[in-house]
């Protein structure tokens, strides 16, 4: 069995986009911004994260050669290929990690376009554009999975902690109830529960 890299980049934007949307539901506050959990986390001990534990955002001034050099190939690998999926994958989630999000949301558009029912590469958009506060984007990716894959839960999910961080509880809250009931004994159920025990 061949091991595809698609999988394994839609596992990790499922998991990230969950633990966005559990982390911002757990707060007091009522920002629909994501907390910088950079700073939250243990990063490797090498040149490209070196830069990160100082606390500062990349900027051209601090971001390593190393990882400039990475961009570049990339970029040029691309160029020379242009529907080599995964290079732009990962292109594209580089970007969306040196926070050049605008530049990451093309590249993940190329991939759409190569593919629409990329439900990975919309859950990225989702969060990106979650992440920016663009909530009416964020959940029309995520309606766009969940045309792709009507029974998504993470994607369910996540409609619900859109729907919180714009304001509508019952909204959240309904989609939220229907997924405790749905899944009782798994992860997601029990997240959902306490996702409604938050609101």
């Amino acid at each position: 069995m061949k091991f595809k890299p698609l999988y394994l980049y839609g596992a990790i934007a499922v998991i990230v986009i969950i633990t966005l949307f559990v982390v911002s539901q757990s707060g007091e506050t009522k920002n629909t911004k994501p907390p910088n959990s950079t700073s939250e986390q243990k990063l490797p001990d090498d040149e490209i994260h070196n830069q990160m534990k100082s606390g500062e955002s990349p900027n051209k001034d601090n971001v390593s050669e190393g990882f400039k050099h990475k961009l570049e190939m990339l970029e040029k690998s691309i160029e020379e290929n242009p529907k080599d999926t995964l290079k732009i994958r990962e292109y594209a989630d580089l970007l969306a990690a040196a926070h050049k999000k605008d530049k990451a949301i093309v590249y993940y558009q190329k991939l759409l376009d190569i593919n629409p029912r990329r439900t990975d590469i919309l859950f990225s958009l989702s969060f990106i554009y979650y992440g920016s506060g663009d909530l009416d984007k964020a959940e029309s990716e995520t309606k766009k999975i969940l045309t792709f894959e009507p029974d998504n839960a993470n994607a369910q999910y996540n409609l619900g902690a859109i729907a919180a961080g714009k304001g509508d509880k019952e909204k959240a809250r309904e989609i939220w109830t229907n997924l405790v009931e749905k899944f009782p004994d798994e992860e997601i159920g029990t997240r959902a529960k306490k996702s409604i025990e938050k609101l």
